[in-house]
């Protein structure tokens, strides 16, 4: 059982391929656990890249930012406010880092198959010649030991995805 740190916010880092729905499950999840454990902000790596205007999608440009992204949050959480994160960041060395560095960390892994999001994905980089892609041409650090992995293979809605998330997270020790 994980041990958190009262008076901190407690950092939802959703991570998985593009396209996996972290998004849409992280925007999903945040009013229960705005409920579960008080102020809360839902953020995406999207999101920080256009309030930034960031560019570098090599692989070395998004793990810096990777990095970045663990400090922000970091800097909330000091501040008692949840995050809730969706990101690609499939870096093994930023999830230790952020397992180190974050001290009420939650790792949620959407895992999917990349041959279903090349399929029936409406991301444009899957179907088109995009380089930078993780899956396609970037190399996937899949999460080693993530407190919940929740696969979709697109069978289940992302209501039901974002139910069992909860679910998983009330049966943690984060009060």
């Amino acid at each position: 059982m994980k041990k958190f740190k009262k008076n901190k916010g407690i950092i939802f880092w959703i991570t998985g391929l593009s396209g996996s729905g972290k998004t849409t499950i992280a925007k999903k999840i945040t009013p229960d656990i705005k409920k579960l454990f008080g102020p809360t902000i839902v953020i995406s790596g999207d999101d920080l890249r256009k309030i930034f205007k960031l560019r570098g999608y090599s692989s070395s440009e998004r793990l810096k930012l990777g990095y970045k992204y663990s400090n922000l949050l970091n800097y909330f959480s000091k501040q008692k406010i949840n995050v809730v994160f969706a990101v690609i960041g499939l870096f093994n060395k930023l999830q230790s880092y952020n397992k180190k560095t974050l001290k009420n960390y939650v790792e949620i892994y959407l895992k999917t198959n990349i041959k279903n999001l090349t399929k029936s994905s409406k991301k444009k980089h899957y179907r088109q010649n995009s380089k930078f892609v993780w899956g396609k041409d970037l190399r996937a650090e899949f999460p080693k030991n993530p407190d919940i992995v929740i696969k979709n293979d697109f069978n289940k809605s992302t209501n039901e995805i974002s139910k069992i998330i909860i679910k998983k997270i009330k049966k943690m020790d984060l009060k």
